[in-house]
């Protein structure tokens, strides 16, 4: 009898858990229900759905990080939605669940696929930033920290990812397709922001002091789900870069009307946040694009283009009148207000950089800076700009070094743009190459580079483009063979 019984448990293992884990669900929803109300069941939900996902997590790190990805893209409306809990530290949480399921199956992976410079140059920079911890100027730790978490500690630890889970051609058209749908979702709740109004809790952000910024004339500057108006509108003029990019590749008809049209929102995005910096970053992506295509002709038909428009936006006044065009206008007006008090702030930080080689520490610029170091004279000076942030943290020798090494990993995949072989594949990293020049660029004016979800965009293109020798051979191995590969 007890051999018949546990025959049928074996037999039947996954039902009888099942029942176990619907019965245990069935009796703590009852039970909150009749102590908590309606609320009880709901945070039980909850609880049984975030488990199920920790399961799964552990079970493939892919999951996980998608999570993280698609919460990237979320945060700002979830920071503006729930404004008195710190949402952000579930973004380290989450990529660190994703690395605790690496390293669980580590097994299954080729750890000899880290030995290249694009993980090396983040470690290294990992380590600079962690000695900023001695700065002898003096700091909050508080906001050491979570500077650290975004300049460096993000880099260090989503570098790597693409070598270990994504390096397939199948992760590369998941990650394009990922960004392309985020990126046109966030531009249709921008233009919902625009025409519908705001939420409560948008609302209430907007009155801690960040209309000032975000209504210019009585007209409001879109930010859509992102942490505000220029993240949304670099975010948009970059990938507006990348979809065109796509656009010029060798793909069906269908790819192209989409592509096409994922160009036209993503240019409406960038136009409704107001944000005169996604001007560079369109014109250095688009040209980049072109250049890396090595279609010369279409090259020169987009300088003229691209020549026109900033012709008609510097010497006309035509579109004066709409908002958007007189935003954009503005950023190539040397005589600007705004640009005369970036200008300013640059000479007040020189005075004080001058006898700080290796900078101020970090945590002691931009929101950080106001929040937890206030005291400092140099943290209440807005950067106004990524690149000059990272010389108040670091230095004239942080600057150099940072400089270089971004300098070197976008020549690097350049290169490797030029000489992949395979057209569909080049075109792929031709669009994420010409994305990660305009979040370069875009930088110089607004702290682009260390928002979400550009800068895990950035990370994870130049991840892929570094594997595109390996897939592009695979590819040709695939061709020679016989077997399709479209």
């Amino acid at each position: 009898m007890l051999q018949k019984l546990n025959t049928y448990i074996i037999d039947h293992k996954k039902k009888i858990i099942f029942f176990m884990i619907s019965a245990c669900l069935s009796i703590l929803v009852a039970g909150s229900i009749s102590k908590f109300g309606f609320l009880g069941p709901l945070c039980a939900v909850a609880v049984a759905v975030a488990g199920a996902f920790l399961i799964s997590a552990f079970k493939d790190p892919k999951l996980a990080f998608w999570v993280y990805f698609a919460y990237c893209f979320l945060l700002g409306f979830l920071v503006k939605a729930f404004l008195q809990i710190p949402v952000g530290l579930a973004l380290e949480a989450i990529l660190l669940l994703t690395w605790c399921s690496i390293l669980i199956n580590m097994d299954k992976f080729n750890w000899q696929n880290l030995k290249n410079d694009h993980v090396l140059l983040s470690v290294v920079w990992f380590g600079i930033s962690l000695l900023q911890i001695l700065n002898p100027y003096g700091g909050s730790m508080v906001a050491w920290f979570n500077e650290l978490r975004f300049v460096a500690l993000s880099w260090l630890l989503i570098a790597p990812l693409v070598f270990l889970i994504f390096n397939s051609r199948a992760d590369l058209n998941r990650f394009i397709i990922f960004i392309l749908l985020f990126s046109s979702l966030a531009c249709l709740y921008g233009a919902k922001q625009l025409y519908f109004g705001l939420t409560r809790g948008e609302q209430e952000w907007m009155g801690m002091g960040n209309e000032v910024t975000h209504m210019i004339k009585g007209k409001l500057r879109v930010f859509s789900i992102y942490s505000d108006a220029g993240q949304f509108g670099a975010s948009q003029a970059i990938m507006a870069a990348i979809s065109l990019a796509l656009l010029m590749g060798p793909f069906s008809l269908g790819k192209k009307i989409i592509f096409g049209l994922a160009t036209l929102v993503f240019l409406y995005g960038m136009a409704i946040s107001g944000t005169r910096g996604a001007l560079f970053a369109l014109a250095a992506g688009v040209a980049s694009a072109l250049f890396l295509s090595k279609n010369f002709k279409v090259l020169l038909v987009g300088v003229l283009f691209c020549a026109s428009g900033f012709i008609i936006l510097k010497y006309t006044t035509i579109g004066e009148n709409i908002f958007q065009v007189s935003r954009l206008r503005s950023a190539l007006n040397p005589a600007d207000a705004s640009f005369k008090v970036r200008l300013d702030n640059q000479v007040k930080l020189k005075s004080i950089l001058k006898d700080l080689p290796f900078g101020a520490g970090l945590g002691m610029s931009g929101m950080n800076g106001t929040t937890y170091n206030g005291d400092k004279p140099i943290a209440n000076i807005q950067p106004d700009s990524y690149w000059v942030k990272i010389w108040v943290m670091y230095g004239i020798v942080g600057l150099i070094i940072w400089f270089a090494f971004t300098s070197y990993i976008i020549g690097k995949c350049s290169g490797i743009v030029w000489k992949i072989q395979d057209p569909k594949l080049k075109a792929k990293m031709n669009a994420l190459t010409a994305g990660t020049i305009a979040c370069f660029i875009c930088s110089y004016g607004n702290e682009v580079m260390n928002g979400m979800p550009s800068s895990v965009i950035m990370f994870m293109s130049w991840s892929f483009v570094y594997i595109a020798p390996w897939l592009d051979n695979k590819l040709k191995q695939t061709e020679f063979d016989g077997t399709d590969h479209n």
